[in-house]
Parts: C-alpha cells; structure tokens; sequence
C-alpha cells in the first residue's frame, strides 16, 4: 500500500478528517476530534 492508498482509505471512514498537528511529516487522521492512526 503506498501512501496516496492509505490516504484513500483513511478518509472513506465516515467522519474521518485529516491534518499535520506535529509539523509537516507527520500526517494525522482523526474521528471526532480523537487520533486514529498516523504515518510519517
């Protein structure tokens, strides 16, 4: 799985969000305002 799939995933989770709370590499997938998982 590459990056661009896992980004695809992550977001078709209902609610899901994504954003960069610790800085530019590090890619934070949220639900309801609680951490789901993260990559760098």
């Amino acid at each position: 799985m590459n990056i661009e799939e896992y980004r695809e995933y992550c977001l078709s989770i209902k609610g899901a969000t994504e954003s960069f709370p610790f800085g530019e590499n590090t890619l934070v997938y949220k639900i309801m305002d609680k951490m789901f998982t993260f990559a760098l």
